[in-house]
């Protein structure tokens, strides 16, 4: 997945991303270090935990990023949807951030995007019970944005990501930069980021597009540049 994340990354043209699982399952559980890594030198921990993080990779790319949870989301599973700007989950999904008995410590973002995301009273509900939220729980307290039956959760996903790349792709990317950072600065620091990223998109060929493109009563080409 981190390798895939690079790759994408790269791609300009690239308006949105799609992450989902196999069958009827999204993405549950989480790996635990074998004897010889557990019962090691830290360096060897360490660097086994690394080689398993996967979250930040999704996280990291520069165009919005969709989970679409076709089924129970936990453990690890939950932190990769984390990672993602937006997730729409089946009616049979269920969500949880997993036992810690179980399932063991989180280690790819569980304990800080959670929190962020739904706030910390929901987030150590759910991490220290493990306890799993249906996916209309998970709605109610913000976890998911979508719910969808199980039937219409592609065409739901697909006319979401139809929407979003409708849209400037370079508008897009830089709606999400600045929601990312506006955890991290003052009021100020992020009206002023705001401001700075509207004018440089000012001077890009997709605001002459979507000008030209509204002059001539058309649907702009937008080209992401």
């Amino acid at each position: 997945m981190r390798e895939c994340c690079a790759e994408l990354a790269l791609q300009d043209d690239l308006a949105v991303v799609v992450i989902t699982g196999a069958a009827d399952l999204f993405a549950m559980g989480r790996a635990r270090p074998p004897a010889e890594v557990s019962d090691g030198p830290m360096p060897e921990r360490i660097a086994w935990l690394d080689s398993m993080r996967a979250a930040q990779s999704v996280a990291a790319l520069p165009m919005p990023v969709i989970a679409a949870l076709n089924g129970d989301a936990t453990g690890h599973g939950l932190e990769i949807a984390l990672a993602a700007d937006l997730r729409v989950a089946s009616e049979s999904a269920r969500i949880g951030a997993g036992s810690l008995s179980e399932m063991g410590f989180p280690f790819d973002g569980a304990t800080q995007r959670l929190p962020r995301l739904i706030g910390p009273a929901f987030a150590r509900d759910l991490l220290f019970t493990g306890r799993l939220l249906s996916a209309h729980e998970a709605h109610q307290i913000g976890l998911v944005n979508r719910v969808v039956p199980p039937a219409e959760l592609n065409n739901a996903v697909s006319a979401l990501a139809a929407a979003i790349a409708g849209a400037a792709p370079l508008a897009s990317r830089f709606v999400k930069e600045a929601t990312l950072a506006a955890g991290d600065l003052t009021l100020e620091q992020g009206l002023r980021l705001e401001a700075d990223l509207s004018i440089i998109l000012q001077s890009t060929a997709d605001r002459a597009e979507g000008l030209q493109a509204f002059r001539d009563k058309r649907s702009p080409q937008f080209s992401g540049r």
